[in-house]
């Protein structure tokens, strides 16, 4: 009893608290400070960037991400066990050190960026570079939720296709795909999640410019910079709505994956 109560009293302070006060705070006035933060310059696009970005984000990483965690299952290799060490290097480096990586790749002064934007290609500074950035900082939850799945599955069913003549695209395709869609699905939302609340690779790749590589994070953090922490507070909650949301379906994705198994 004692630890169950530990426990509870823990979560509520740390996460509970936490999310009341700025729900109280964003809509104390009703839906007044949130209706006055979307009509700032620049705000619903900042919202429709870190969505569409994030969207962007999401989806390709369930695709490569998924390759990845297949290579790193089925495929041994002499350095694989490295290759598993990179992905989760994104957990490990700080986002603002993120944004300062790719600003020295893709910056218009580096090589790699001025040749890139001599073909016409920008990156930093760009919504190229925020995508770039998202896909960094996700990547593990995509690769991380389909592994341990993949790394269950009975490879005998797969040598079995094979030996009836199923190529290695139909194999993949009929017999593992299947049994890899709910945890492609819930790394997807998950990488949704984490991306729409990115800031600090974005801070520094996006430049922040107005109407079109202004982020909602970012939005957030200059309304309370110009100490309006009421509007803050009511577009900060509308990111974590989404959020919680994109959470409790991919529980319902994973839990729901557990009971058929």
């Amino acid at each position: 009893m004692g630890l169950r109560a530990t426990a509870i009293a823990y979560l509520l302070i740390v996460v509970m608290l936490p999310l009341a006060a700025i729900m109280s705070t964003g809509f104390k006035d009703g839906f007044s400070s949130l209706m006055a933060a979307l009509q700032t310059n620049g705000a619903q696009e900042a919202i429709k960037l870190t969505l569409l970005m994030s969207l962007a984000a999401a989806v390709t990483n369930a695709i490569f991400g998924t390759l990845l965690a297949y290579v790193l299952v089925r495929i041994p290799f002499r350095g694989s066990g490295l290759l598993s060490t990179m992905v989760d290097l994104p957990f490990a480096i700080p986002t603002l050190v993120t944004g300062v990586m790719l600003v020295a790749l893709y910056g218009p002064g580096s090589p790699v960026g001025g040749w890139l934007e001599e073909a016409g290609i920008q990156i930093a500074f760009a919504p190229l570079g925020i995508f770039l950035a998202l896909l960094f900082v996700t990547l593990p939850f995509s690769v991380r939720t389909v592994q341990p799945v993949l790394a269950e599955l009975d490879p005998a069913e797969e040598e079995a296709a094979r030996v009836l003549g199923a190529g290695p695209w139909m194999t993949f395709r009929k017999i593992v795909l299947p049994a890899l869609r709910p945890s492609i699905t819930a790394g997807a939302l998950l990488s949704f999640a984490r991306a729409i609340g990115e800031f600090g690779a974005v801070v520094i790749i996006s430049g922040n410019i107005t109407n079109k590589t202004l982020t909602a994070p970012v939005f957030i953090f200059q309304l309370t910079s110009q100490f309006r922490f009421a509007e803050g507070a009511a577009v900060a909650t509308l990111l974590f709505l989404i959020s919680f949301t994109l959470v409790m379906v991919t529980d319902r994705v994973i839990l729901k994956n557990v009971g058929e198994s």
